[in-house]
């Protein structure tokens, strides 16, 4: 989707996929030792703000300059500071090797890009850090044909396999990968059953692609 999607969808004063984290993401966060957390495509910033409530030094980026704004919104009204740029994939500038964690909540890429964009994102992870993801499975169609309110992409080359996913982080231990149906939640824009890929991975070494 293009910036000027993302910036007419959050434009509005409400917060379209909610202020509460993504469930999964909570449950998995809550779990690590604190420390420092990079989100891509984080959108209006309910998981980052959250993280930020833990103690987290929080990193986002999002190519939404509205969702920045009620990102920032966001983490004032939980007194809490987060580290938000305005940047797409092609242009954000990785530090290698200074996150302890890598959050990717429903951040869809395109096909083409997918693996180019998660290795290079995988890069800024430290030996023996982790990856949070979730996002929706090719499978999700079927439940976007019964019921548009639960979102997600449109186009099914944007929607995830999951032996897919697991080839684009090569150098991680799976802890948990694994495809679900679940009952979401999350504004107006993430409401009723959708089927998820879900993962937690640990980085074992570099690789050099």
């Amino acid at each position: 989707m293009s910036r000027e999607f993302w910036d007419e969808r959050y434009a509005n004063e409400e917060f379209v996929y909610g202020k509460l984290p993504n469930k999964y993401f909570k449950e998995k966060i809550d779990e690590l030792s604190v420390g420092k957390a990079l989100f891509a495509a984080e959108g209006e910033g309910r998981n980052a703000v959250y993280a930020a409530t833990l103690g987290w030094e929080v990193t986002a980026f999002d190519q939404s300059l509205s969702a920045k704004k009620k990102a920032i919104l966001l983490a004032e009204n939980n007194q809490v500071t987060i580290d938000y740029l305005v940047s797409d994939l092609d242009n954000f500038n990785y530090e290698s090797a200074s996150f302890d964690v890598l959050v990717l909540i429903f951040a869809h890429f395109p096909e083409e890009k997918r693996r180019i964009y998660h290795r290079q994102l995988t890069q800024t992870i430290k030996n023996g850090g982790y990856i949070i993801l979730e996002a929706f499975s090719k499978n999700h169609m079927q439940n976007q044909k019964e019921n548009p309110k639960v979102g997600g992409p449109k186009n099914i080359d944007m929607l995830y396999d999951l032996d897919e996913i697991k080839e684009d982080f090569q150098n991680f231990e799976f802890l948990e990968a694994y495809e679900t149906e679940t009952e979401l939640n999350e504004g107006e824009h993430h409401k009723g059953k959708g089927s998820v890929i879900r993962i937690l991975a640990k980085k074992t070494n570099e690789i050099n692609w």
